[in-house]
């Protein structure tokens, strides 16, 4: 596979698709450049997918794990691969906007899932730390079992039981050296100084929410659609309406792209 290298991190990256427009895809906290690999075969042009530092396969420095260094890393994909639409979810979409707030021309376009902060420090520190307590000093493989069966988890299973399928795709590539140095980090800072440099980003914006989620406000969202000037916010009602609304959100990111 081809990886990316940087000063501090080896960066570990997957091409779908060829042509024009090359998105860079940022998966969230946690996850792996495989998060939307399903999916990524259906949005048009180029797919360019990576792990973070602490995630997948890229490596895991001792520390280095703030938005800025995240936004580093989606810079130097992004620049690697002259991507010019950026697609993250939660901790990705974080680091793009923290990247967009420093140059608000650098991408086309963008597409936000789940965004998850602004300007605020993070409201649910410990629920981060217990998963990074869950991961540490585990295999890979006891890990994953250890995160499908924390309780918060397993209450959604009841009510939703496929989505443990779900997740268990999401986490499939957990690197739990790094990701509990990520959790750690990342929760004490946030990703834009002012929220208001939102307003300086004219790409069109598609930004995609939910309610009910505590991780991922659908007041963020909201917010971020107000102050930029070429947003579209498409909010879903629960999270079981997003997820049975998947292939609907595949449809309008790809024609958001195409367009």
């Amino acid at each position: 596979m081809p990886r990316v290298v940087t000063e501090d991190v080896n960066l570990h990256v997957e091409v779908d698709g060829d042509g024009k427009p090359v998105t860079v895809l940022a998966h969230g906290l946690t996850n792996s450049c495989r998060e939307l690999a399903r999916l990524t075969p259906l949005v048009p042009g180029t797919k360019v997918r990576f792990c973070f530092r602490g995630h997948g396969h890229s490596s895991s420095p001792d520390h280095g794990y703030r938005f800025a260094d995240f936004a580093r890393d989606l810079l130097a994909v992004a620049d690697a691969y002259d991507a010019t639409v950026a697609f993250g979810t939660s901790l990705g979409a974080g680091a793009i906007t923290h990247a967009v707030a420093q140059d608000p021309d650098r991408f086309e376009k963008l597409v936000f899932l789940l965004p998850a902060g602004l300007d605020v420090p993070f409201p649910h520190k410990e629920r981060m730390l217990r998963t990074a307590a869950l991961v540490e000093g585990k295999t890979p493989g006891e890990a994953i079992e250890a995160l499908l069966s924390d309780p918060d988890r397993l209450g959604r299973y009841l009510e939703y039981p496929w989505l443990r399928d779900i997740d268990r795709e999401l986490i499939g590539e957990l690197n739990p050296i790094g990701v509990p140095r990520a959790i750690r980090e990342v929760i004490e800072d946030w990703p834009l100084d002012d929220r208001k440099q939102m307003r300086k980003v004219t790409a069109p914006t598609f930004i995609i929410c939910r309610r009910g989620d505590e991780i991922h406000p659908a007041a963020v969202g909201e917010i971020l659609a107000e102050l930029m000037p070429n947003a579209e916010l498409m909010m879903f009602d629960d999270g079981g309406a997003m997820y049975e609304g998947i292939a609907e959100i595949v449809r309008r990111v790809s024609e958001f792209i195409r367009s």
